[in-house]
């Protein structure tokens, strides 16, 4: 894209001043024309280099990485999943980024198939509304604990993510409608803001952990007490199935040698 304006870029300069040649014929015309394609080349060979190395970087990025031992608290937020799991999974999300529906719609319900539903993973959700880019991330945010009071969380939860172009303050009542709620008591809920500080602390807390964007998920062990984890990898993006797959069996293998996941094959 970038290549192609250049280019059209270089073709209009041409046709501009082969048109003033034509015209005038002076050698003055001929040399602003020469340094004009000149300047449009050097712009041409140094978006060039920009895109080779934005290429590199892609190509170098891995999708999970260790990280320093990093302690989160999973005591009183929203999880799914046996408490008595000893691995946990935490996803930081965002009601209107799309690559956290994709996950959601995609890649979310095998990992709650083949691990949660089984008791092996604890999966725990922590809020990281982008408000820069999405206006509406953070009344979604906080619409699902509002829900929660009622005991609906995970009902919400999974509404706004399947109706992520209606995530405005109407849209959120009548979300709540749909689901059976008392709608008066949901929207005095979200107008006391009494969710505001703890999204505000789970920004804090990703973003020290190195969050810089939605989804981010961390992979580590619960500590004994079960209200807190000690998480060891991250995996950023929204992912295929594959990669968790990887990431959570080479977890349980290292807790369980003796399993059949972690025999050598």
């Amino acid at each position: 894209m970038i290549k192609s304006r250049v280019i059209f870029g270089l073709l209009f300069v041409l046709t501009l001043f082969a048109g003033r040649q034509t015209l005038a014929g002076s050698d003055d015309d001929l040399t602003e024309l020469r340094e004009a394609v000149e300047v449009l080349k050097q712009g041409q060979r140094h978006l060039q280099r920009e895109l080779e190395e934005i290429k590199a970087l892609l190509r170098g990025r891995q999708p999970v990485m260790e990280v320093q031992p990093i302690e989160f608290r999973i005591g009183g937020y929203p999880s799914k999943g046996k408490e008595s799991a000893k691995l946990i999974l935490v996803e930081f999300t965002d009601y209107q980024c799309q690559f956290c529906g994709r996950h959601f719609q995609q890649t979310w319900p095998e990992i709650e198939r083949d691990y949660v539903n089984t008791g092996q993973v604890r999966y725990v959700v922590r809020d990281f509304p982008i408000e820069s880019i999405h206006k509406e991330a953070f009344g979604a945010a906080e619409a699902a604990h509002c829900a929660g009071e009622q005991g609906q969380y995970w009902q919400m939860h999974d509404r706004l993510f399947t109706s992520q172009n209606a995530l405005a303050p109407n849209d959120l009542a009548v979300h709540a409608g749909a689901l059976g709620l008392d709608v008066p008591s949901f929207r005095r809920c979200l107008d006391s803001n009494r969710y505001t500080m703890k999204i505000r602390q789970d920004l804090v807390e990703g973003e020290k952990a190195g969050v810089r964007g939605t989804p981010s998920f961390f992979l580590g062990m619960a500590n004994p007490d079960g209200s807190s984890v000690k998480v060891v990898r991250m995996i950023t993006g929204a992912q295929p199935y594959a990669v968790f797959k990887g990431a959570i069996d080479s977890l349980l293998s290292a807790e369980n040698p003796a399993s059949p996941r972690g025999r050598a094959r």
